[in-house]
C-alpha cells in the first residue's frame, strides 16, 4: 500500500492530533461508541421530556395550557443552543471536546432535576389522597433551573454528535462514503431504542414508582452516555476546526457589499481562489464555482486595491471562491430549512396534545394494568425501530432499481415521503378526537375524567408520525451534513436542529392564539382544562391543513436547488 493511502484524505486526525491512519481509526469501529453515547442520551432526555407535561400539571399544579407551553417552550430552547455548541465546535473547540464539555453540563442538569423531585424541602408537597401539590415559588425555580441546564447541555451534543458519527467515513473512499448513508439511519435507530426505554419503562415508573426514581435513572443514564463517549477517544477521527464560521460569512456580504459596483467577468476561472491543493479554511475542501446567487461573486473579484502577492490579502475585501460558495450554501439551504418548520411542530404534539388527548381515555390493559398516556409515544418508536431496517435494507435496493440513485431516493425526496405521511397523521388525530367528541355528546361523558374509549385507538397516529420521522428527519440529517461545506458541518446540523425549534415555538404561538380568539364570550375554547368541552380536532385539522400548504412550498424550493459542488483533486 502507498503511504498515501495509509492515511485519510479528508483532513482528519486521531486523539494526537496527528494524520489519521484509515485501518486504526474511524468507520464502523468507531462507531459503536457514538451509537451507544446517542442511546443513552436519548434514553436520558426522552425518560424525562415524555411525561413532563403531566409533572408539570400534577407536581407543579399548572393548566392545559400552561403545561403544554412551558413544554414546548422548554423543547424549542433545547434546539436553539445547538447553535451555541455548533460555533464553538466548528470554530474553536471540535467536535470532540464540545460534546464532552457539554456532556457535563447536561449531567449537572439531569442531578439538579432529580433532587429537585427527590429531597426534602427541594420536590413540592403533596396531598396523595386528594391528588392537590402545592410547589413553593422556589422549588418551582430549582426544577426550571435544572430544566433549561438539560437545555444549555444539549446544545453542544446535538448539532456534534450525527456530524462526528459521519466525519468517521472519509469522503474520498467509496466504500466508506457509501457507508456513511447507513451510518445516518442506524444513528437514528439508536436515538429511538433509548426512546423505547423511556416511553414505556421510565414514564411507568414515574406515574406508579415516583419521580425521583423516574428522574434519577435518566441521570444515570447520561452518566453511563459520557463514560460510552470517552472510551472511544483512541478510535475517532477528528476534524479540526476551520475558524469561525460567521466571521467568514460576514467577510463575504461586506466584501461584495464595498464591490457592488464591480463587474463579474464571464471567466469565472479569473475569480480569486488559492493556487495551493489546499482550501484556505482548515479543514475544508475547495468548492467549485456556481452561477446562482451571483451578486456575492462580487467577494472573489480582485481589483487593483486588492494586494495579493508580497503581503497578507485583506479578508474583509477579498474572499476565496470556496468562502463565497461556502455562504452560496448556507443561504441555498434556508428555505428547505423553513419547510421543516411545520413538520417539527407535528412532531411536537406527541409529547402534549396527544398525551392530554390520552388522559381523557381509557387507560386500562386488561383488568387491572393502567398504562400511562405518555407511553403511548413508545409506538412511534416502535415505527422507527421498525421502518429504519425495512427502509435500508429492503426499500433503498427497490427504489434503486427504479430510480437509478445510489441511495434509492435523493435526500430532498426523501424528505418530501416524510412531509406527505406527517399530513395523515393529523388527519387521523383528529378523525380520533372528532369520533371521541361524538361518544362523549351521545353517552353524556362530560364529567367522566377518563372515558371507556381505549386510549389505543391513538396507536396509528403515533405510527404514522414514527413513519414520516424515517424519511423526513434522517432526510435532513443526511441533507444538511452532506449540503453544508465541509468546516460547517456543526453549524448546519445545528441549523436543521432548529426547525425544531421553531417547529415548537409555533406549536405555542398556535395553542395560544388559538386559545386567545377560541375563548372570547365566555366560551370553553378549543383547548380547555376538561378536553370533553373542547374542539381539540380543530386544532389537528389547523395543523394538517397547514401542513399540506407547506408541502406545496418543498416542492416548490426542492425544484430550484442546487446541490453543492467540491473540487475533486486528482490523483
Amino acid at each position: 500500500m502507498a503511504e498515501e493511502d495509509i492515511y485519510t484524505k479528508d483532513g482528519t486526525t486521531d486523539f494526537r492530533s496527528r494524520p489519521a491512519i484509515k485501518k486504526e481509526t474511524g468507520t464502523w469501529k468507531a462507531c459503536p461508541f457514538i451509537l451507544g453515547n446517542e442511546c443513552c442520551e436519548r434514553l436520558a432526555y426522552y425518560g424525562m421530556s415524555t411525561n413532563l407535561v403531566n409533572y408539570l400539571k400534577s407536581r407543579l399544579n399548572q393548566r392545559n395550557v400552561v403545561a403544554v407551553n412551558n413544554v414546548t417552550n422548554w423543547s424549542g430552547t433545547c434546539y436553539v443552543t445547538p447553535l451555541l455548541g455548533a460555533f464553538l465546535a466548528d470554530a474553536y473547540l471540535g467536535r470532540y471536546w464540545t460534546i464532552a464539555s457539554f456532556s457535563i453540563i447536561y449531567v449537572f442538569g439531569m442531578t439538579l432535576l432529580t433532587l429537585s423531585a427527590s429531597i426534602q424541602g427541594l420536590k413540592p408537597s403533596c396531598d396523595d389522597d386528594h391528588d392537590v401539590c402545592n410547589p413553593k415559588g422556589s422549588q418551582t425555580a430549582v426544577f426550571f433551573v435544572g430544566l433549561y441546564l438539560i437545555a444549555l447541555g444539549t446544545g453542544g451534543i446535538k448539532p456534534c454528535v450525527s456530524s462526528f458519527g459521519a466525519d468517521q467515513f472519509d469522503d474520498s473512499d467509496e466504500a466508506e462514503k457509501k457507508n456513511k448513508s447507513s451510518f445516518f439511519n442506524w444513528f437514528y435507530f439508536s436515538i429511538n431504542i433509548g426512546a423505547l426505554v423511556a416511553s414505556s419503562v421510565l414514564v411507568w415508573i414515574q406515574t406508579n414508582v415516583g419521580w425521583s426514581w423516574g428522574f434519577g435513572i435518566p441521570a444515570a443514564a447520561m452518566a453511563i452516555a459520557v463514560m460510552s463517549f470517552f472510551s472511544g477517544t483512541r478510535l475517532y477521527r477528528n476534524q479540526r476546526p476551520g475558524g469561525s464560521p460567521l466571521t467568514r460569512i460576514c467577510q463575504v456580504i461586506v466584501a461584495s457589499l464595498r464591490k457592488f459596483r464591480v463587474e463579474v467577468p464571464k471567466d469565472k476561472s479569473l475569480l480569486y481562489e488559492t493556487t495551493d491543493e489546499e482550501s484556505v479554511v482548515k479543514g475544508s475542501r475547495k468548492l467549485d464555482h456556481t452561477n446562482q446567487l451571483s451578486f456575492f461573486d462580487k467577494a472573489a473579484v480582485e481589483t487593483q486595491t486588492d494586494e495579493t502577492k508580497g503581503s497578507a490579502v485583506n479578508a474583509w475585501s477579498l474572499c476565496t471562491v470556496t468562502q463565497v460558495e461556502e455562504l452560496k450554501s448556507i443561504i441555498r439551504l434556508l428555505p428547505i430549512w423553513a419547510t421543516g418548520i411545520i413538520f417539527s411542530a407535528v412532531y411536537s404534539q406527541m409529547g402534549t396534545l396527544f398525551v392530554l388527548q390520552g388522559n381523557t381515555m381509557d387507560l386500562h390493559m386488561g383488568t387491572s394494568f393502567q398504562i400511562p398516556s405518555a407511553s403511548l409515544s413508545l409506538f412511534d418508536t416502535v415505527s422507527v425501530i421498525f421502518w429504519v431496517p425495512i427502509y435500508d435494507r429492503i426499500i433503498v435496493p427497490f427504489a434503486r432499481k427504479i430510480t437509478g440513485q445510489k441511495n434509492g431516493f435523493t435526500q430532498l425526496q426523501r424528505i418530501a415521503i416524510g412531509l406527505v405521511i406527517s399530513i395523515f397523521a393529523m388527519f387521523v388525530a383528529g378523525t380520533l378526537e372528532l369520533v371521541r367528541l361524538r361518544e362523549v355528546k351521545k353517552h353524556n361523558y362530560y364529567d367522566l375524567k377518563h372515558m371507556p374509549m381505549s386510549v389505543f385507538w391513538q396507536v396509528p397516529q403515533y405510527f404514522i408520525i414514527g413513519c414520516a420521522e424515517v424519511f423526513t428527519f434522517i432526510g435532513q440529517l443526511e441533507f444538511f451534513y452532506e449540503q453544508a461545506p465541509d468546516a460547517m458541518r456543526s453549524l448546519c446540523s445545528a441549523l436543521s436542529l432548529t426547525t425544531n425549534a421553531l417547529g415548537n415555538y409555533l406549536s405555542t404561538f398556535l395553542v395560544s392564539v388559538v386559545t386567545d380568539l377560541s375563548t372570547r364570550n365566555g366560551k370553553p375554547g378549543w383547548i380547555p382544562d376538561n378536553l370533553n368541552h373542547g374542539r381539540l380536532d380543530y386544532f389537528f385539522w389547523l395543523l394538517g391543513l397547514l401542513s399540506v400548504l407547506n408541502l406545496g412550498v418543498f416542492i416548490l424550493v426542492a425544484r430550484w436547488y442546487t446541490y453543492k459542488r467540491p473540487v475533486v483533486l486528482a490523483n
